[in-house]
């Protein structure tokens, strides 16, 4: 299924939450330059449980564990010739996850891709020659590797936004392009998000979206979007300022009550994609979709119970264990 398709069908989806502060809570070791990348060959089972537990929390979206994998990183690390198979395997967690949770619903996998440098750091941002090559191998290669989209976020400036956008759409591949801005929708450059999006709307964008702004502060990022977005636009946030890396990487300025509070503000404003950024958890992704869309893990719920129904029918000796949802989807 298209994010087109999804769209047209449904007034609101579900993205995922965090996947690299959510291995830092799990105590991973997260060193630059790769960050959420080293998970991907140091712990890959949790990579795909990360995901899982998105589906199970009833995320529409889940994104590729690809936002440190790009070939300048990898360089960096000197893995350069591992390039590949690092985003393969990436890929594969997430296909793997979908097919081992086997969802009776639309599920799409987005393929992330990041700045090429630091995402908070618009001064490192590299010429447009370097951006244009590193951000087309990237979207080329997740493109081929079957990804439903591309979203290619946190863009800082919009001169990386536009070689990014040109580098998905060069794919074939729908895309998402999300930007970060301060409280007040200005680019952490300094530019006006208008120009950002007048770099990004030519190359055809499925959404536009605004991403890494704490919990507290995205309505007026988001309103700002909104009101010169053309296309389908949404937004996921933090649950507070991201710090260092290390455990301030996790701040959570809000809990999961107040992250759903500060969420109704983007709804009304008319988001039609929501979820989580740097600290979120599952358990935030579960609240959005209790609030907005019961029927989603009413529906799982349902499913749960046919399948032990189903399984134990033959048993009528066994009496079936709890319906939960750890017990079927483990």
């Amino acid at each position: 299924m298209l994010l087109t398709e999804l769209l047209a069908q449904r007034t609101l989806l579900i993205l995922d939450g965090a996947t690299g502060t959510e291995l830092l809570r799990q105590e991973v070791d997260l060193a630059p330059p790769l960050w959420s990348a080293n998970a991907i060959l140091r712990a890959p089972h949790l990579v795909r449980n990360i995901h899982y537990h998105y589906l199970n929390a009833g995320a529409d979206i889940i994104t590729t564990n690809t936002f440190r994998s790009n070939l300048r990183a990898l360089r960096k690390a000197g893995m350069e010739d591992r390039w590949e198979e690092v985003n393969l395997r990436a890929v594969e967690f997430a296909f793997e996850a979908r097919e081992r949770f086997r969802p009776a619903r639309p599920v799409l996998i987005a393929g992330g891709l990041a700045p090429v440098e630091d995402c908070y750091r618009p001064e490192d941002v590299p010429p447009d020659a370097e951006l244009r090559e590193e951000h087309s191998r990237q979207a080329a290669l997740l493109a081929m590797l079957g990804v439903d989209f591309l979203l290619a976020e946190t863009m800082m400036t919009a001169r990386e936004a536009r070689a990014v956008a040109e580098a998905c759409a060069a794919t074939g591949k729908e895309f998402a392009v999300s930007f970060v801005t301060d409280a007040t929708g200005v680019l952490l450059s300094g530019e006006p998000l208008s120009e950002a999006v007048e770099a990004v709307v030519p190359h055809g964008p499925t959404a536009l979206l605004v991403n890494c702004v704490a919990a507290g502060d995205m309505h007026p990022a988001f309103h700002a979007l909104r009101a010169i977005s053309p296309v389908p636009c949404g937004c996921y946030a933090n649950t507070g300022h991201p710090g260092p890396l290390g455990e301030d990487a996790i701040r959570r300025d809000v809990d999961v009550e107040g992250f759903v509070r500060a969420s109704r503000a983007w709804v009304d404003e008319g988001a039609r994609i929501i979820g989580g950024c740097c600290g979120t958890t599952p358990d935030h992704i579960e609240a959005l979709v209790r609030q907005y869309l019961p029927e989603t893990l009413d529906f799982q719920k349902a499913e749960i119970e046919a399948w032990f129904e189903e399984r134990y029918r033959q048993q009528p000796s066994t009496p079936p264990p709890s319906s939960s949802t750890d017990e079927r989807r483990s």
